[in-house]
């Protein structure tokens, strides 16, 4: 395989850096493992975000989730560390992860975390009705 697992994230430069724009991003193959009884858990990552001078490469970003496959983690906490990861490397205006995991023992998971910008404020929305 000419690809593995990786933590790197790859950013690029902006396009547009003068405007607010959302890029909006679905992972639907999401897998870690239950610290407590090693089972695979899955999720469907959604992630939206304004970006400021960087964006989040995709093909890094695919790698960067393979690599939480084989890794314990609680739903709280992976979704906590992946949003502060890509925070970390794109420093976006605005950025919120949610995390929907799949049922287990008939319940399911949703965790949602945020991250926003000192002193960014979003336009107000715009009702075309």
């Amino acid at each position: 395989m000419t690809t593995k697992p990786s933590q790197d994230l790859e950013t690029f430069a902006n396009p547009q850096p003068g405007r607010d724009y959302t890029i909006r991003i679905r992972v639907p193959e999401f897998t870690c493992l239950c610290p407590k009884t090693g089972q695979p858990d899955f999720a469907t990552l959604h992630l939206e975000y304004v970006p400021d001078a960087r964006c989040i490469e995709l093909k890094s970003l695919k790698l960067y989730v393979w690599s939480f496959r084989d890794a314990g983690a609680f739903h709280e906490d992976v979704t906590n560390r992946i949003l502060a990861d890509l925070v970390a490397a794109c420093q976006p205006r605005f950025m919120r992860l949610r995390a929907e995991f799949n049922v287990r023992g008939g319940i399911y998971t949703d965790v949602v975390v945020e991250h926003r910008q000192s002193g960014w404020s979003p336009l107000p929305p715009v009702d075309l009705g």
